[in-house]
């Protein structure tokens, strides 16, 4: 890793701050709810007691790619019986995806009245700059206000707001925490977006130099909401690992291009050809037993600019996809 991979990095904060704001000023259209907690801490629900819906998932997705992607939506999936897809593009991908994006930070509470448990994805992450991978890009953000995306189906209590605003060095009044539960269509809207981040997350994991990732792109289908948690959570992570596509551009050897592109999609994992609910019960629902590797796009395509060579390797599982959505 070159430790100057970050020194050019903008403020992810600064970035997605007018989404923020457009979030709230439209928080009817969109059909969320906004509240405050009792130390001031605002909170954007989208989909817990209201609706939400795909354009508030698509703007909450470029919310947690710390306002430097572009998401849109698509009718170009590659599937017959599910042609909805969301196409994501990040500016600066090392920064937008595992600066931001990453679904990185554990957050918990617990009381005799109840537990609370998530984990925080978004720009906050940057001013609290605990985690190892924003420690080893040399990476730590400075606003005074910031925004912490939460998948969750119930709201944070104030104490988890508290710790979030103390560790981000900011008041707890200038403190947003989005919640996108998967039973709602914006909640599956922003986990598609996580499409290219699972490809960065995957090339770190693979060890492969991150600074020389220079662009990303990724397609997947918009999961259909699952009604719970468990079915939602099933479906959201099959649209990736099955029907997910990803393009990286980097500069290497033709050598290192063509090994990452072999290396990265999800039908290299011993545990690829279930749906990923029914992996989730085999290991009694731990996540830690299940094959890291499975956690990749289906398909990924790796084009190294300096030779102008392109890699392919992977395939879209169009019966999985088909199993797991009920369709």
């Amino acid at each position: 890793m070159s430790s100057a991979i970050s020194a050019n990095w903008t403020s992810v904060n600064a970035a997605c701050q007018p989404l923020v704001d457009q979030l709230v000023a439209d928080a009817q259209a969109l059909q969320l709810e906004v509240r405050t907690l009792s130390n001031g801490t605002r909170i954007i629900d989208a989909g817990i007691n209201c609706v939400g819906g795909l354009e508030a998932g698509r703007l909450i997705g470029e919310i947690c790619m710390g306002g430097l992607g572009t998401v849109t939506l698509s009718t170009n999936s590659g599937f017959d019986n599910w042609p909805w897809s969301v196409n994501v593009h990040a500016k600066t991908p090392v920064l937008s995806c595992l600066g931001s994006q990453y679904a990185g930070w554990s957050l918990s509470h617990k009381s005799e009245e109840s537990e609370f448990y998530a984990l925080g994805s978004g720009p906050g992450r940057a001013l609290a700059a605990k985690e190892e991978v924003l420690k080893e890009f040399r990476y730590k953000d400075n606003a005074d206000s910031t925004c912490i995306v939460l998948e969750v189906d119930k709201f944070p209590p104030v104490e988890v707001a508290e710790k979030v605003a103390k560790d981000c060095g900011i008041a707890a009044d200038e403190l947003t925490f989005i919640l996108t539960p998967t039973s709602s269509t914006a909640g599956v809207m922003q986990i598609a977006i996580r499409v290219l981040e699972v490809a960065m997350h995957k090339a770190h994991t693979l060890h492969f130099p991150m600074d020389r990732i220079i662009d990303g792109f990724g397609v997947t289908p918009v999961a259909p909401p699952g009604g719970d948690f468990m079915t939602g959570m099933g479906r959201t992570n099959d649209a990736i690992l099955y029907g997910g596509l990803v393009h990286l551009f980097v500069q290497s050897s033709d050598d290192e291009a063509k090994d990452l592109a072999e290396k990265m999609p999800s039908n290299t994992s011993s545990d690829y050809g279930r749906p990923f609910g029914e992996i989730f019960k085999s290991y009694e629902y731990d996540f830690f037993k299940i094959d890291p590797m499975l956690f990749s796009p289906a398909k990924v395509i790796v084009t190294n600019a300096n030779s102008g060579n392109s890699y392919t390797a992977g395939e879209l599982n169009e019966a999985m996809l088909t199993t797991s959505f009920g369709l």
